[in-house]
């Protein structure tokens, strides 16, 4: 954008770690001014946006009343909810807010919804003349933005491969490390459901098309590996032969053969049982066909910074898509 660009009213909705970054963006933005902050806790009601990221005060207090933010009739919303309403969601088009988002549902034209949902944002959008776009980092930028540079050389393309690896040892989240993932748990993979496969068909699908592949079916597997040694984190103690690391499978098929995989690794040290030879932070993409390559790409961060750095990589994306959501056709 110029200096000539319209100013956009933009609303932040949700006010989690990413949520906090990518406001901080939006009150840095010199075409952007921000309308309104929804958070779910009331405890940060009342707090000023600026304040509560770390700049300036904005004027602009955070707010519990999902009314309030729909009366500001804003541009467009950052919608980082942990849970899609669809309810909101229809509000804000039909008022012709458009929305920029990081759920997972709202990749690849709302894909991920519930169809019946989908159908009713669709004419939300056409009745108010909004837009809707997901994006993100991963699944974003590493499943819809780069492979494209990568299959721009390619004339026949056998097979597509992203491997995220995540050394999660200076995370300062004790729920997701030791409950959600299972770090220092018992080696049982019973006691950890693989997740539901809701989301693969919709975040790579961009892949799927751009390859000319039509994916008929989604398996997903996970496997974990083995502290080989007692390990300090920034949590808490996992002790030797407990998990020290999870990998997450999600493989798209042709006509019985694998074209599409991406392995979510993470993990609290390298010394694993079996030796799964991670590599850094960061990802490994992998294309197979008539020019393959093998691309890593990983942060120029000490390991005790990645806490700091990575939240951009997720945040960044979507206010940069403010602008050309705004300009985009309805749909």
């Amino acid at each position: 954008m110029t200096s000539n660009s319209p100013v956009l009213r933009v609303v932040q909705w949700a006010t989690g770690n990413i949520g906090q970054r990518s406001m901080r963006e939006v009150l840095r933005h010199p075409n952007m001014e921000l309308a309104g902050v929804l958070t779910y806790s009331p405890q940060k009601a009342g707090i000023d946006a600026g304040e509560m990221c770390g700049e300036a005060s904005a004027g602009v207090p955070l707010t519990v009343d999902r009314g309030a933010i729909h009366a500001l009739w804003a541009d467009c919303v950052l919608y980082m909810p942990r849970v899609v309403d669809i309810e909101d969601l229809v509000r804000f088009a039909e008022a012709g807010t458009d929305i920029v988002s990081i759920c997972m549902e709202l990749y690849d034209g709302g894909s991920g919804l519930d169809p019946e949902d989908r159908r009713r944002l669709a004419e939300a959008c056409k009745k108010g003349g909004a837009s809707v776009y997901g994006t993100g980092s991963s699944p974003g930028f590493i499943t819809d933005l780069f492979p494209w540079s990568v299959l721009a050389l390619q004339r026949r393309v056998d097979s597509f491969r992203i491997e995220e690896f995540g050394n999660m040892s200076q995370r300062d989240s004790p729920v997701m490390l030791f409950e959600q993932i299972g770090f220092g748990k018992p080696m049982d993979p019973d006691a950890f459901p693989t997740p539901r496969l809701t989301s693969a068909p919709s975040a790579f699908a961009p892949i799927a098309r751009a390859a000319g592949w039509q994916i008929d079916e989604w398996r997903t597997v996970t496997e974990f590996a083995a502290a080989r040694h007692d390990v300090e984190t920034i949590c808490g103690a996992v002790s030797a032969g407990t998990v020290g690391a999870r990998c997450l499978v999600k493989t798209g098929y042709v006509d019985g053969v694998e074209r599409l995989r991406f392995d979510q690794v993470m993990y609290i040290t390298a010394d694993l049982e079996p030796d799964w030879s991670v590599a850094d932070t960061g990802w490994r993409v992998t294309v197979c066909g008539d020019a393959s390559l093998e691309i890593d790409l990983k942060f120029p961060v000490a390991l005790a910074e990645l806490a700091e750095y990575t939240p951009a990589l997720t945040a960044n994306p979507p206010v940069n898509a403010i602008p050309f959501v705004c300009a985009a056709r309805p749909g």
